[in-house]
Order: C-alpha cells, then sequence, then structure tokens
C-alpha cells in the first residue's frame, strides 16, 4: 500500500510530508521511502499559531479558524505532492498540528490537534487517517510518544541497549535492550532554544541556525541549574510534556530570577539544558548506542554537547538507517495509518503507559470510497527499510 504521512511539529515551522510503499511480509513490515517534502506555513498562520499556543488566552473562534486554516494548509500540500512523489497513493495520513496536550502531573486526559481531516481528504481526493493519540490516551497511556512502536520495530535486531532519540520542539527518546521497551519526553528539544532566539533577536530570526548565536555564547551556570530544577526532570516514565510547558514566558520568569545575561549566552545555556535533559536519560539507562532524528540534528552546536554528555556512547543519525532524519516523523506516521488500515495497533503500551495496544485514529472518506484490505493476523516485529528515493 503506497501511504503518504503528514505531520506538523511542536516547532510549529510548516508541514512536513513522506510517502512510502508500505507491507507486511510475515513478521516483517517492509517500508520503501520514495520520497519527501516540507511546506512552510506562511507567516500570518504561525504567527495566529503562536498566538493561541498556551499560555495565551484564545477563544472558540479562533480554535475554529485555526482548524479549517491549518486543514487547508495541509489539503494544499498533499495535493500537490501527489503529483510528484506521492502519486499513485491509497491513504493519506496526518497528523495534523498540535496545539495542546493535557497533562496533569502523571497521566494524560486529552491532546488536542488540530488540521480538519475533511479539507485534507476532499483536496487530496483521497481518505484521511486522523486523530492518532486520542485512542492511546482514552486506553490509560500518554498518547506520545507516538513514535516508540517505529522505533522498536526499526532497532528490533539491534545488540545492547540502545536508543532512538528524536529531538523536535520536545525531544523523546526510546529505549531497547533493557527488558520491555519504553519511551518518554526528555524535556525540550528546541523549543525553548526557538524560544529565546526569536524572542531576543525581535523576530529576525525563527531559530538558531547551524548554532551560531549558542556557539558564540557561554553557559550561564545560574541560569542552567534554575532551569534544570523543572519538577518534570524528576518524573518517571512514562511521561510527556510539551510547548505548553517550555515555553518563552517560562524562560522569561527564569530570567527574571537570575538578572541580565547576554542573548548569546542565553542561547547557549538553553541548548544545554537540551542536551544534559537527553544525556541524563540516556546515561540512567545505560544506552550504549543512540540513533538520532529530527531537526535537532541540523545545530552542530547542540550535537556537539550531546556528543560531550556521552561522550563513551555511539551517536549517529537514523539516516545510516534509510530514514532521512528530518523526515523520520512523516514516516512513522505513514507507518501509523498503514497499521490502521490492517486493523492493526499503532501504540506500543509499554511505551505511552496504555492498558491495551489500541488501533489508532479515525478514517475520513474521500471523494471515493476507501475499502480497507481485509484484517492483518500477524502483528509485525520489525521494520525493514528497503531501497528507495528517501529524497
Amino acid at each position: 500500500m503506497r501511504v503518504v504521512g503528514m505531520i506538523s511539529g511542536t516547532s510549529m515551522d510548516g508541514i512536513d510530508v513522506a510517502a512510502a510503499d508500505l507491507s507486511l511480509i510475515g513478521d516483517e513490515l517492509h517500508l520503501r521511502p520514495l520520497g519527501t517534502s516540507s511546506v512552510p506555513y506562511p507567516a500570518d498562520l504561525r504567527e495566529q499559531l503562536e498566538g493561541a499556543m498556551p499560555p495565551a488566552a484564545t477563544t472558540a473562534e479562533v480554535i475554529c479558524r485555526l482548524d479549517t486554516r491549518i486543514g487547508q494548509a495541509f489539503g494544499d500540500a498533499a495535493a500537490s505532492f501527489l503529483q510528484g512523489p506521492g502519486s499513485g497513493a491509497e491513504l493519506v495520513v496526518s497528523h495534523g498540528q498540535t496545539l495542546y496536550h493535557w497533562v496533569d502531573e502523571d497521566r494524560a486526559f486529552g491532546s488536542l490537534q488540530i488540521g480538519q481531516p475533511a479539507w485534507i481528504a476532499e483536496s487530496a481526493g483521497l481518505p484521511v487517517i486522523a486523530d492518532l493519540r486520542a485512542a492511546d490516551i482514552a486506553a490509560g497511556g500518554q498518547g506520545a510518544p507516538l513514535a516508540s512502536l517505529f522505533d522498536v520495530l526499526l532497532l528490533a535486531d539491534a545488540d545492547g541497549v540502545r536508543a532512538a532519540l528524536n529531538i523536535g520542539g520536545i525531544a523523546n527518546v526510546t529505549v531497547v535492550g533493557r527488558g520491555e521497551p519504553f519511551a518518554y519526553d526528555t524535556g525540550p528539544g528546541n523549543a525553548l532554544i526557538d524560544a529565546a532566539v526569536r524572542h531576543l533577536t525581535r523576530g529576525e530570526q525563527s531559530y538558531d541556525e547551524s548554532g551560531e548565536l549558542a556557539a558564540r555564547g557561554e553557559i550561564h551556570q545560574p541560569l542552567l541549574e534554575l532551569l534544570l530544577e523543572d519538577p518534570y526532570y524528576r518524573l518517571s516514565p512514562p511521561k510527556t510534556t510539551g510547548k505548553e510547558r517550555f515555553h518563552l514566558p517560562y524562560l522569561q520568569a527564569a530570567l527574571n530570577e537570575v538578572g541580565w545575561v547576554r542573548t548569546e549566552d542565553v542561547v547557549a545555556t538553553v541548548t544545554a539544558v537540551t542536551a544534559r535533559t537527553i544525556g541524563d536519560a540516556c546515561r540512567s539507562h545505560g544506552v550504549e548506542d543512540v540513533v538520532v532524528a529530527g531537526g535537532g540534528v541540523l545545530n552542530p552546536t547542540l550535537m556537539t554537547m550531546i556528543d560531550e554528555e556521552l561522550a563513551d556512547t555511539t551517536i549517529r543519525t537514523i539516516d545510516e538507517l534509510g530514514v532521512p532524519a528530518g523526515f523520520k516523523e512523516a514516516y512513522f506516521i505513514a507507518m501509523i495509518g498503514f497499521l490502521t488500515a490492517n486493523g492493526l495497533p499503532g501504540n506500543l503500551p509499554s511505551a505511552t503507559g496504555a492498558r491495551r495496544p489500541a488501533v489508532l485514529g479515525a478514517l475520513h472518506q474521500g471523494p471515493q470510497l476507501f475499502e480497507p484490505p481485509p484484517p492483518a493476523t500477524i502483528a509485525p516485529t520489525r521494520l525493514r527499510v528497503v531501497d528507495g528515493s528517501a529524497g
């Protein structure tokens, strides 16, 4: 089955799209990457999204308008992509844009992803599977990290204790080789870095390109120590978080407490927070090998800090396993949709904390009726990435 996966991550910079041919051969799931695309949000739409994110107040009208506009943006991106790498696809899978992830201490109660799938189905002319987190949360899970099943299947044949690390707006890790696999959000990935850069450069920069600001700065120890006191880091997994916790007012409160800090030093310090919390997580589980994906891979200063934190650990990018680091999330979204279409669970209870495996998402029919294949009788135990153009 040819499937298109779509997601806009917690960095809220645009829509990542990936196409793959997926098939079940015995207990192996084969994924052939066909190509990718990244479509930035219009500046005004991104500004409206940021204005609706906690801790800002918003209204039902604003959320309704955003739900439509994001759905239309996803629909346009899908329609364009189907003229290229996604040609011949049978199914589109949309994660949408996370606006709020509701966690009270160690329990998740809801997760809101906007981007009305009916608009996507209408534009793409294909069925759309969406609302991917709700079933896991209803079953007692965190609804995240959804990548954990993808990670476990991809690393199924690995020796020793290995971790799959994704650094988006929030960083998460999946650990295999220490009994039952588990996964959780380690804390901010790029969230505080992006917030600091956007604010301190007065919007001239939206992120720390190539880690240049952090490279020119020095770590401010009082600020680092204050930020690392956040009680989230002491919670036991499974646990999840988001930009409703790690945002600009959160950073500003810490800066108000420590006093004035140079721009470059602030960026260096929040970059060190990301590296330290990732390092602490991997060290605490005795991880020997880390496979990294996500936008954070493009920040050499952050990657150097992680290397220093994990000096005795092998660190490589997921590209070495055949998946482009910047599009891992779009590919695992495609995988989840394929599993759903085949009647198979897409969550990993030992990672999310759910009581049971759950088939994820809801189907939205397109102009042509979609008839799912007969339910599969064997769930995959490993993922094999086969030759393809992963562009």
